[in-house]
């Protein structure tokens, strides 16, 4: 399935573009032991896997850095165009008491009056009683002395309404500096790893796809030991039974967001990626709870901030599996000490034990 064991795991980006979470190679036949030097380098395996997994890794860490900036400039740019529309109206209040003042000054120097009705509509709380309190123009004309003071308050709000877009474009500029810094890091990473890949030989391939396959059985133990659940209370009286990839079945809204996800298998990383032809790891996880009914954070690391905390015993279907200290990648449980994630660049959305990497802990969507 994939994952490394002692506790890396990482993304990279495919010839398009991708990212993940974890380390997946194809199962091949055995070949000498995974410890030993290769032959053609003074790398052991586990020495060239260390480095792609670190390589991985820290484009996995952009990956969130740059999910996170993408969303923050989405948000801002929602926010400027509001307060744009906020600053156009201001703008033109502003305009019209000034017209308003000036037809009053004109009016009183020739002696005359103002109808009150054009006050009314500037000035009133309720514009559309002008008409019904033409009648009092008089009594309008004298609350044309607070024409002043009231330009004055709309010329405080228009101030204020610019600096507020003003501040958010300079938020939303470092917010893009951000998302393309990010973008340069994750590229760089994944060509480095790749070119190491790509430099392997058969043999090499071999030796790693031993080891990745010792790793995984070491990362299912490790489950069980580790005192993770099985299956989880969702699967008792209702929905018993295995889901495909060795899961547990379950129902309501975890089993349609755990339906959603296991129907994505096959499907590429692509890093920054929601769907539907391609996710990253949160970008997958994210989406499978928005079919089901209860939309979740988008990034791995909001998840793990802004949502239920539950117990790794406790874990049962439809629960994220947050990976690494700085909550950088995640999972979806499934039963069976198994999680669906997206794993890494060059690689498709697939099965994988909960164990494969360093576990921070499990939360729970719609709890």
């Amino acid at each position: 399935m994939n994952v490394s064991t002692g506790g890396r795991r990482i993304w990279s980006r495919g010839a398009t573009a991708a990212l993940a979470c974890t380390i997946i190679l194809l199962p091949g036949p055995g070949y000498a032991a995974p410890g030993d030097p290769d032959p053609h380098t003074d790398k052991s395996i586990e020495d060239i896997r260390d480095e792609l997994d670190g390589l991985y890794r820290e484009a996995e860490v952009a990956t969130e850095a740059y999910n996170a900036a993408n969303e923050k400039a989405a948000k801002q740019e929602k926010r400027l165009t509001t307060l744009r529309k906020d600053l156009t109206r201001a703008e033109k209040r502003v305009k019209d008491l000034r017209d308003l003042a000036g037809a009053a000054a004109r009016t009183q120097y020739r002696g005359g009056d103002l109808a009150a009705t054009g006050i009314q509509l500037l000035l009133g709380d309720h514009p559309e009683q002008a008409l019904d309190e033409a009648s009092q123009a008089r009594q309008a004309m004298r609350g044309l002395v607070n024409v002043s003071e009231t330009q004055k308050t709309a010329r405080e709000a228009l101030s204020e309404q610019t600096e507020a877009a003003s501040k958010e474009l300079r938020e939303l500029k470092s917010s893009r500096a951000d998302k393309a810094a990010a973008k340069q890091k994750i590229e760089k990473k994944i060509a480095s790893a790749e070119r190491i890949e790509a430099g392997l030989e058969e043999e090499q391939t071999r030796r790693l796809a031993a080891l990745e396959r010792q790793r995984s059985r070491e990362a299912e133990a490790r489950w069980t030991e580790s005192g993770g659940s099985s299956g989880g209370s969702a699967g008792k009286g209702k929905g018993k039974g295995r889901a495909p990839g060795g899961g547990t079945q379950v129902s309501g809204a975890a089993g349609k967001a755990v339906g959603f996800a296991m129907a994505q298998i096959g499907k590429p990383y692509v890093w920054g990626a929601v769907g539907p032809s391609s996710y990253d790891c949160s970008g997958l996880t994210s989406a499978a709870w928005a079919a089901a009914g209860h939309p979740i954070p988008r990034t791995s690391q909001a998840q793990w901030g802004g949502l239920t905390r539950v117990s790794l015993s406790s874990a049962r279907p439809g629960d994220l599996i947050i990976y690494y200290n700085d909550a950088t990648h995640v999972g979806m449980y499934i039963g069976g000490g198994q999680i669906v994630h997206a794993p890494r660049p060059g690689r498709d959305i697939t099965t994988a034990p909960a164990a494969s990497m360093p576990v921070l802990g499990v939360v729970r969507p719609g709890a």
